[in-house]
């Protein structure tokens, strides 16, 4: 999952990305609202973290113009304001959900997840693929009675493919949603973090889950195709 945090505010913007990453999120900063706008418009963000009081464009218009532009991201609205005012002009202009600061941190990870369940693609709090089970909430995984363990950027790929669950994604969809800005292209990190899962989760099982369309990306699935390797 990755997350543009939208905060004039450097440390606090810096402390907040350290929560984050630390909990499994990729993430990107933008220091004011016209950053923000064109972040956004530019990369395909699961959630917008975006403080009301920016410079250069304030985070209501951001998120008005976010709107308007028919970007469907999730907008989790920052403000050090508790006015029923705010919250109501903020959720008018398209935000779904409103913190006032200061906030707890694991509240934040809470509102986030909330927002994640509302989506498209995760409806549930545990994805089971064959005898694969991911635990959205608690960020586990496990095969069979096996515990799997993996760190934060394992999980957080295969929690990407098995969203997409027998679909095909591409390395540049892989790339966006779970490495940062900061992502080389040209690297073969993805083709790394692949087969780190791949001796995790199917060395040691006869159902092979995690395949590869040559050319074209990976898959997560539980259905046997000769397409595949």
């Amino acid at each position: 999952m990755r997350i543009l945090i939208a905060e004039d505010e450097i440390p606090a913007a810096l402390l907040l990305k350290k929560g984050l990453r630390e909990s499994g999120y990729a993430v990107d900063l933008a220091a004011d609202g016209e950053e923000a706008w064109y972040k956004a418009s530019v990369n395909d963000y699961d959630l917008i973290l975006l403080d009301v009081m920016l410079p250069r464009m304030n985070g209501t218009e951001v998120c008005r113009k976010l709107r308007e532009e028919k970007i469907n991201v999730s907008i989790l609205m920052l403000t050090a304001r508790d006015g029923l005012e705010e919250r109501v002009v903020g959720l008018d202009a398209g935000a779904d959900d409103y913190l006032t600061k200061p906030f707890k941190f694991p509240e934040l990870l809470a509102r986030i997840r909330a927002l994640a369940r509302r989506g498209p693609i995760r409806q549930l709090n545990v994805i089971q693929i064959a005898d694969l089970r991911l635990d959205l909430r608690a960020r586990r995984a496990s095969r069979g009675t096996e515990n799997i363990e993996l760190t934060q950027k394992e999980y957080a790929l295969i929690e990407y493919l098995a969203q997409r669950k027998g679909e095909i994604v591409n390395r540049t969809d892989i790339a966006e949603h779970v490495w940062d800005e900061n992502y080389d292209p040209f690297s073969n990190l993805i083709e790394v973090y692949v087969q780190r899962l791949r001796t995790k989760i199917d060395a040691h099982h006869e159902l092979k889950l995690i395949h590869t369309r040559r050319g074209q990306g990976y898959s997560l699935s539980d259905e046997l195709t000769e397409n595949y390797a």
